[in-house]
């Protein structure tokens, strides 16, 4: 469909379209339409979904993205570590990445949330909130997972600003700052080997009694890294900029920003109904070619992989589309 009839069927007339709008009428359009079957269903519109969608629309393949629109870094100010796109604002990536996949007329999309799955004849049946039942070949999922917060005052605003949880993605930009490193054992180990390079000034935030083996204690004392062995009722800062952490046994200390390691948990259910296996860590399993343990289901993005960031989601998404095809071609050739 082009804009011209976009336009026609809305009634809208001099509308001017910016990079939001053609996939806000594209979702308005597909969400009333007729069409329920498709080669390939992407559940999660974000890098990961959207990578797998454009590979799949360069082949024709007629595919339905299903997103709810709830990125898990919205509050990220800036995305690093990926090339032409280095200090962009996740926003600015997904909309350019939205409005390049819109262009291609076998890829639709459906702003919705998809709430269960199961295996049907044709391959599978995914059901939305709003009722709506769309079946699908083969399935993609790229769902993102969910951060469990720390019950602290304060961390959740500052998580993705002040707060991260990566070096590659976060470090330079908080280089040669107080850092403090809220994590225990084996994760804040690893945590201070990499930040060390960053910054000189570093404190292991354990929230009780450290854990630590005697060699990593003497890297840790030999880099001069402090150890503090309390929990932390409260994170106060300025709009998500750490300033100060205060401890529970009343006592203060000023930081600049911060790294912690927090658990997780999938995103969606569907994967769990369908029969994916996870890895001991929570994340879906998948092999090179991003197959999960389910036959003709993929995974990509941050679902499946230790290795969070955009660019990641995005090699993965486009591997996943690029063997989708290939298997539906080896079906039907």
């Amino acid at each position: 469909m082009t804009r011209r009839e976009i336009i026609k069927l809305f009634g809208v007339s001099g509308l001017v379209l910016t990079i939001q709008q053609p996939l806000s009428l594209f979702t308005q359009y597909n969400n009333k339409m007729e069409k329920k079957n498709f080669e390939v269903i992407i559940i999660g519109g974000s890098y990961a979904g959207l990578s797998s969608a454009m590979a799949l629309g360069r082949s024709l393949r007629n595919t339905l993205i299903i997103d709810a629109g709830k990125p898990c870094n919205k509050q990220t100010p800036h995305s690093h570590n990926f090339l032409t796109q280095d200090g962009s604002t996740p926003k600015e990536i997904s909309e350019i990445a939205k409005n390049q996949v819109t262009k291609y007329n076998s890829v639709k999309f459906y702003n919705g949330l998809a709430v269960s799955g199961k295996r049907s004849k044709s391959g599978f049946e995914i059901t939305t909130s709003k009722g709506d039942v769309f079946t699908a070949k083969k399935l993609v999922i790229a769902t993102g997972i969910k951060d469990l917060m720390p019950n602290i005052n304060g961390f959740l605003q500052c998580w993705g600003i002040s707060v991260v949880h990566c070096p590659y993605c976060h470090g330079y930009e908080i280089r040669n700052k107080k850092t403090a490193i809220i994590a225990n054992g084996e994760r804040a180990f690893h945590l201070a080997s990499l930040v060390n390079n960053l910054t000189k000034e570093i404190t292991i935030i354990t929230l009780g009694t450290k854990d630590f083996e005697e060699n990593q204690l003497e890297k840790i004392k030999r880099y001069n890294i402090k150890i503090v062995e309390k929990e932390i009722s409260e994170i106060e800062h300025q709009n998500g900029q750490l300033e100060k952490i205060v401890f529970k046994d009343g006592s203060t200390e000023n930081f600049e920003c911060a790294y912690a390691s927090i658990p997780f948990e999938q995103n969606s259910n569907i994967p769990k109904e369908l029969g994916c296996e996870l890895t001991e860590n929570g994340h879906i399993k998948v092999n090179f070619m991003q197959k999960t343990t389910e036959e003709g289901i993929f995974a990509c993005g941050d679902n499946s992989t230790m290795m969070r960031s955009v660019a990641i989601a995005v090699s993965s998404g486009n591997i996943s589309g690029a063997v989708i095809n290939n298997e539906l071609t080896q079906e039907s050739f």
